[in-house]
């Protein structure tokens, strides 16, 4: 040891000398979160103790929560999709399927998102625009057409009316013949950081809340294989969050769940293992995957030893991915290919359990066809030509890495205290906490991109003059006449009497405290629309105004 510390001070005398010729590009390296960079790492800067790495498979998980990992199986790839009809959509699912794609992820219009039916006034000009658009049954047997629900996991990136969605996901599987328990999949159901930073929610936070237990509860009893939640870092980062804010809010969001979820009388092991989250990646690779491996230490530790969980899967984060979509940059989209390979390289290197890589034009328009296929192609090309996952957490010893993945924790955890001392995640949310920081970044970053400081590669440096823009998808125009002559011919089909009477049983639960999943069932059933039922839980609940 003394031979090797000597040899060290040897080296930087000798690296001083060099960096008088040769100085170094700046004064101070960082990281996105703004942790320094220190010029070398080694084991006096690690604490390799077995206890706080584990062994993959085994608690506190931070080497990944199966002993194998993808040596039994690749990640997940889960392209997201969703534009126009239900049924062009349904078209681009099963290309995508036919293209080696392993799960379906699902993107709705904003409409949809936030509980308008397309013939409301609120919808005009946004149906199918950034995702499709779902009405009612009719529109979701449309777009799981040929999908066989028992043999194929599907994710839905939907919040305020998740439990809608659920309901219609449910009913139609049972049209195929594919009891409940059968089918598997998540929906996202995080209204909380919809709150701090996407804007898709509906009601106030408390009914909110009880929307999201009583799907716990009923998932548990009808739909055991469905991860009943996605808690969601993905757009916090997104909104200009660095990595250690995406990593301690997510986390402070998936506490509040849980407190809500044990305020309502459920045992923690009965829910728990079927909660998920979703992370961003974004370029700084070592950062990227040194956030994945703290994750799932702060969360075993906080399920094992603040709450107590019994059931080893309890403890475990299970995470998708989504590479960053901010990362993407309109200039020389095809950079945006190379971009999201380092993420998604980051993803599978960190212990994803699926990914979604997005499209090189996503900064320009929707993907088109033969961008979405790079898109997956990317993924196949480095689950069976690079070599990363034939062993368990391929970085695990790197100084650095394991140096950055502490600092995670550590930084993580000062924020959760603090959130802590605010009363929470919701009550932080209330008070515009998390907000402000996450503004604070992304002013910050952009400030030091206008200056140059940071470097966008043929954004705002290595810029070309005449750039040849690609084709882009174009969605239909007139879909939005096409979704309200739909929604006429449907109401004037169904059993208008039933459709009412449901509606007005969904009127009475939520004035109530029963769980309301089984009557949203029921109404979608009856081919209520997402907007009916929506409005009914708006006039029970009221709609939130933000902070």
């Amino acid at each position: 040891m003394i031979k090797h510390q000597e040899r060290v001070k040897k080296w930087k005398l000798a690296t001083e000398k060099s960096m008088q010729r040769f100085p170094e590009r700046k004064e101070r390296f960082e990281t996105s979160s703004k942790f320094e960079i220190s010029r070398l790492y080694g084991a006096d800067q690690v604490n390799y103790d077995i206890e706080k790495l584990g062994l993959p498979g085994e608690y506190p998980y931070t080497r990944g929560i199966q002993p194998t990992m993808y040596r039994a199986r690749y990640w997940t790839m889960r392209q997201y999709a969703g534009f126009g009809s239900a049924e062009e959509t349904n078209k681009r699912f099963r290309y995508l399927l036919q293209q080696g794609q392993t799960g379906l992820s699902v993107a709705f219009d904003l409409p949809t998102q936030i509980g308008y039916d397309s013939d409301h006034s609120m919808s005009k000009g946004e149906v199918g625009k950034v995702g499709v658009a779902i009405d009612s049954l009719e529109d979701m047997e449309a777009l799981l057409r040929e999908i066989p629900l028992d043999q194929v996991s599907t994710s839905m990136t939907i919040n305020a009316p998740a439990s809608v969605l659920l309901a219609m996901y449910i009913v139609v599987a049972e049209k195929q013949g594919i009891s409940p328990d059968k089918i598997s999949g998540t929906i996202q159901n995080d209204i909380l950081k919809e709150y701090i930073a996407r804007g898709t929610y509906i009601f106030p936070p408390k009914p909110s809340m009880r929307l999201i237990t009583d799907i716990f509860a009923y998932c548990k009893e009808q739909v055991p294989k469905w991860n009943t939640i996605s808690i969601s870092g993905y757009h916090i980062r997104e909104a200009g969050a660095n990595a250690v804010q995406e990593l301690a809010f997510t986390i402070a969001n998936g506490k509040a769940y849980v407190d809500a979820a044990i305020e309502a009388g459920l045992n923690i092991d009965d829910f728990a293992p079927r909660l998920a989250f979703f992370f961003n990646a974004h370029n700084q690779f070592f950062e990227e995957i040194a956030k994945f491996r703290a994750a799932r230490r702060i969360w075993a530790k906080l399920m094992k030893d603040t709450y107590g969980a019994q059931n080893p899967k309890s403890w475990q984060l299970r995470f998708h991915t989504q590479t960053g979509g901010s990362t993407l940059t309109a200039q020389q989209p095809d950079n945006n290919i190379v971009r999201v390979t380092l993420q998604a390289l980051a993803a599978v290197m960190g212990g994803t359990q699926s990914l979604h890589t997005n499209s090189r034009d996503e900064a320009l328009a929707l993907p088109t066809e033969d961008s979405a296929r790079i898109a997956l192609r990317t993924q196949q090309i480095i689950a069976h030509e690079s070599g990363v996952a034939d062993t368990v957490d391929p970085l695990a010893g790197s100084y650095y890495v394991e140096h950055l993945t502490d600092v995670m924790e550590e930084e993580a955890g000062k924020y959760l205290e603090k959130i802590e001392s605010l009363g929470g995640a919701v009550a932080a949310v209330e008070q515009g906490y998390m907000q402000r920081e996450i503004h604070h970044t992304a002013y910050e970053t952009q400030k030091a991109i206008e200056k140059g400081e940071e470097i966008i590669v043929g954004m705002n440096s290595f810029t070309l003059e005449n750039e040849v823009r690609p084709e882009l998808l174009r969605v239909d125009p007139t879909l939005g006449e096409k979704q309200k002559e739909k929604l006429k011919q449907l109401r004037n089909s169904r059993d208008e009497d039933r459709a009412s009477a449901r509606l007005e049983t969904l009127r009475q639960g939520a004035k109530g405290t029963e769980n309301l999943m089984p009557l949203i069932v029921d109404c979608v059933r009856d081919y209520c629309t997402i907007g009916e039922i929506c409005g009914i839980l708006r006039e029970e609940f009221g709609e939130y105004a933000g902070v």
